[in-house]
């Protein structure tokens, strides 16, 4: 029997129209995919964490004990970019340590966590953390081609995860350029090298991932991740529907509930209708675009791409931009794209493309990425563009977090006056500028406002 994680609530609205789903409508699905039969709902982490407090003025933390408080059955997950947690930069160990106590305690019971680059220096210590406090933690690796993104790699990495501790490893291919002849190979490699439950998490943004995941659950796979129509396919994960029913009967049948999936099916349309009309998600987002196996662009980074190039009226510029990408991925020591690289990588390729000369502009978080700030990228980095980006400036080889002081209680002292609780420290430490505003509106306005889940149970 195969698994199922389900994602539309997490990285299928991610995916397809930027993490614009607002809490009420998260819990209502959340409440009748408790009684489906998943393996675990994947909830919160990613990019839900920033747009509840920048987008929708929603707690961050308040979706995730509303959506605990009608989950009884069923497994609640999350994502989270190991030192870099949920923001675009690394952050000290205390931080890391209290995000993963909080989010257990507030009802988190699986913590998915990878890097970017694949550097296993920056999970050690979300894997103590999480294991610390009673959660499970999965490690999750970016897949990627590349010269030097082979299966041996990938093998080699699952036995630092299987000796780091981790419960359980995922292959997170998060632009849908895994082909099943490969999956085959890959997971038939993992499963011979080590004894961690494995799951595959991928997107349809080129066309292949439902072949992909046959061919990966025949080869053994253990779980996988998919998205309840119509919230599914395109740049988000394959139909879970479709895949249950493609198993039905089979010795790999999930066993989901189909009463209880056609129950939320109403829910799910009205949303992406909702969406559409109001300009949020564009249909583009649904289309299928095998050219995704040359650029090998994820679903999040592409409909972020689109907004940008739409916000400088350059949608006409759109395949250049494709195009450029892995010409940065190459100069950049080819990292996987995802985030945070993925929007480092897009936005740098809209830069050079818009400027008209490759690396004229550069992003900070470029210019960190060079410094060694991000860790250690998977193969060397083009010299003559790094010398042109950051000159003579010190590149550092260690852990980059070993770099930084603790942080939790000092972000704790200057914000006594609108941080009411630890959760409220970690979104003021995630993102500052965001928070505080969020929170100055959120006690300014009402100093005795009650949780926000007691509205939606």
């Amino acid at each position: 029997m195969v698994r199922i994680v389900e994602t539309s609530v997490r990285d299928g609205q991610q995916s397809l129209f930027a993490t614009r789903m607002n809490t009420e409508e998260v819990v209502k699905l959340c409440k009748i995919f408790d009684d489906a039969g998943y393996h675990a709902i994947e909830m919160w982490g990613g990019a839900t964490f920033d747009s509840c407090m920048r987008f929708l003025n929603e707690d961050p933390w308040g979706r995730l004990r509303s959506v605990k408080a009608v989950c009884k059955k069923t497994k609640l997950q999350m994502l989270f970019r190991g030192q870099n947690i949920l923001g675009y930069r690394h952050y000290s160990d205390d931080v890391v340590d209290m995000f993963c106590k909080k989010s257990i305690e507030n009802g988190i019971d699986i913590i998915r966590v990878f890097d970017a680059l694949n550097d296993i220096r920056n999970l050690r210590q979300a894997v103590e953390s999480t294991k610390k406090y009673g959660g499970e933690c999965q490690i999750a690796l970016s897949y990627t081609t590349s010269p030097v993104h082979t299966i041996d790699y990938y093998v080699s990495l699952a036995k630092e995860v299987e000796k780091l501790g981790a419960d359980s490893l995922c292959i997170k291919d998060m632009a849908g350029v895994l082909l099943p002849e490969d999956a085959t190979k890959l997971i038939t490699a993992l499963k011979k090298e080590i004894k961690l439950p494995l799951e595959l998490h991928s997107h349809s943004t080129a066309g292949v991932c439902a072949m992909t995941y046959m061919a990966a659950i025949r080869a053994g796979v253990d779980i996988v991740d998919t998205s309840l129509s119509p919230l599914s396919d395109g740049t988000a994960q394959p139909s879970t529907q479709a895949l249950a029913n493609s198993l039905r009967g089979t010795e790999y049948d999930p066993k989901l509930d189909f009463e209880v999936l056609a129950k939320a099916e109403p829910l799910v349309t009205a949303i992406v209708d909702k969406y559409i009309a109001n300009g949020t998600l564009n249909p583009k987002s649904f289309e299928v675009n095998p050219n995704i196996l040359t650029y090998q662009v994820p679903g999040g980074m592409l409909s972020n791409m689109i907004s940008q190039l739409k916000e400088q009226g350059a949608m006409n510029r759109y395949e250049d931009v494709l195009r450029e990408i892995p010409k940065v991925r190459k100069d950049m020591g080819y990292p996987p794209l995802v985030t945070p690289m993925s929007q480092m990588v897009g936005t740098q390729a809209v830069l050079n493309i818009l400027s008209g000369e490759r690396y004229k502009v550069c992003a900070k978080e470029i210019k960190d990425y060079l410094c060694g700030k991000y860790g250690k990228a998977p193969a060397p980095v083009d010299e003559k563009i790094r010398k042109k980006i950051i000159g003579d400036e010190k590149i550092i080889d260690c852990r980059p977090a070993d770099l930084l002081e603790p942080e939790f209680e000092k972000l704790k002292e200057q914000y006594a006056d609108i941080a009411r609780s630890d959760e409220d420290v970690l979104s003021l430490a995630l993102f500052e500028n965001v928070a505080r505003e969020f929170l100055k509106k959120r006690y300014g306005r009402n100093e005795d406002k009650a949780d926000e889940f007691e509205m939606f149970i």
